[in-house]
């Protein structure tokens, strides 16, 4: 392939699903998630490219065109799927950099693969990447590609950013091989966080394990200055609003209300099943509150969407048993003929249902255990127009720190979660409509048009040589 481009994005995962028609030819549509909504504006717009994997194992497909990107997709062998994937990525980092919610798993044939997977990422990215292209790598699955780029593309400006929360010295320690994983996120001109406390951990670390010596937020590595700083993601506010003004979307939303609560009023909660959404939290907390009477299944019903995920890995698994049969136990203890007061649905919804759930829920239910940001918030946000609706928000995302007029709750406080849904329901309709007034106002002000622009223009300020 001789195209070259000035702008690249690497990425586990491309921004698209594959589907086969009728006669079982290969066609491809747009990924749900929020990588994907947060990037493609950018993509699209520069004309770039987007490196990643397009899901399946053995070779990968011929490169293709979709809406106005170049994607180059990379091959995983099934061996790589289950221990770069599977194994070091959601086993091993995942867990470790959600404050170790569960314990992580170390395993050298998981780290290998990794590199290997890495390697062939950054080799793509190498030869697709114009003369003095700006490349932008992305989140924990390729956390070595900006070393092993550098040292193959040194006239290239690379930026990389960390979607998931980064952890403390004292986790991030546990790591086999974590001078190796810090040294490649060094191998970037800007190393982008949620949050100000990832980035300070991050400079920490070079000092720990290092022995670098980090000036505010820059460190100097090899004669290059890096700069580490929080750039917390957004989402694309401008199709929320055109979605969420849809008459047929609308007209879905009125539908769903009347099949999922009749008269009830809706607690939403969309998650992927992921032991660091707190679902179960959620559900006892509910539960409770119906057995107090606090709470009545007449006048009020939960719905838990829950998106499959990593159902591979056995911790993903056990998480969805339990968890169906705590919505089973409610169901069938308080429940009524006709009444459910869980109403569990466990698939992926495209946007435009997505947007009807938000538009037809009363309360939002956005309470992790950690989370680095957290874009169904915003997206909630985003889509109630009319500044009708309540959040309620867990302290430990990355969103809490910009929506402070949620119902904020800490998700280990099963007492507080109690309090916290019924203050959402209970507080008068001016002051929750002036909550989500001022929510609104920080989500329109700073989508993910801005976020992206600041992070390009900081990378592009970024002065790559060491001070004098």
């Amino acid at each position: 392939m001789n195209e070259q481009y000035r702008f690249v994005v690497v990425a586990n995962r491309l921004p698209v699903d594959e589907i086969l028609d009728d006669e079982g030819k290969r066609e491809w549509t747009r990924s749900p998630g929020g990588l994907v909504s947060a990037l493609q504006p950018t993509v699209r717009a520069r004309h770039g490219a987007w490196i990643g994997w397009a899901g399946g194992t053995g070779d990968a497909p011929e490169p293709f065109e979709l809406d106005g990107m170049w994607l180059h997709p990379v091959a995983l062998s099934s061996d790589e799927l289950d221990f770069y994937y599977e194994g070091e990525s959601n086993a091993t980092i995942w867990p470790l950099y959600h404050d170790a919610v569960e314990t992580p798993a170390f395993h050298r044939r998981w780290r290998q693969a990794y590199w290997r997977v890495n390697q062939r990422f950054a080799e793509a990215a190498a030869e697709l990447a114009a003369p003095g292209a700006t490349v932008w790598v992305h989140d924990y699955q390729l956390q070595l590609v900006p070393a092993m780029l550098r040292k193959l593309r040194p006239d290239l400006r690379i930026g990389f950013f960390l979607h998931i929360p980064f952890p403390p010295v004292e986790l991030f320690m546990q790591m086999p091989w974590r001078t190796r994983v810090l040294e490649g996120l060094l191998g970037a001109d800007l190393v982008g966080f949620q949050r100000p406390g990832g980035a300070e951990n991050f400079l920490r670390l070079t000092r720990t394990l290092l022995g670098l010596e980090p000036d505010g937020d820059h460190v100097v590595v090899d004669g290059r200055t890096v700069t580490a700083r929080a750039f917390p993601i957004s989402i694309d506010v401008a199709e929320m609003e055109q979605l969420a003004a849809d008459p047929q979307i609308q007209q879905r939303a009125k539908q769903l209300s009347e099949e999922l609560g009749g008269h009830r009023r809706l607690l939403l909660c969309v998650d992927r099943l992921d032991y660091t959404k707190g679902i179960e939290h959620r559900l006892k907390a509910y539960r409770e509150l119906l057995a107090e009477g606090r709470l009545s299944n007449r006048d009020v019903a939960l719905v838990q969407v829950a998106t499959p995920s990593r159902l591979r890995v056995a911790q993903y698994r056990q998480l969805r048993e339990r968890v169906e049969r705590e919505v089973g136990r409610i169901n069938g203890e308080y429940g009524e003929v006709g009444l459910a007061p869980v109403h569990y649905l466990f698939r992926s919804y495209d946007r435009e249902e997505l947007l009807a759930l938000y538009l037809a829920a009363d309360v939002m239910l956005v309470t992790p255990l950690r989370d680095g940001m957290n874009l169904v918030a915003k997206e909630y946000v985003a889509a109630r127009t009319d500044n009708t609706g309540a959040l309620v928000l867990s302290e430990f995302t990355g969103a809490a720190a910009e929506l402070s007029d949620a119902f904020l709750v800490n998700p280990h406080d099963v007492d507080g979660l109690k309090q916290a849904f019924v203050q959402a329901l209970e507080t008068p309709p001016d002051e929750r409509g002036a909550r989500m007034r001022r929510m609104r106002d920080q989500v329109c002000a700073y989508d993910v048009t801005r976020w992206a622009k600041e992070f390009l223009e900081a990378l592009g300020e970024c002065d790559r040589t060491a001070p004098r």
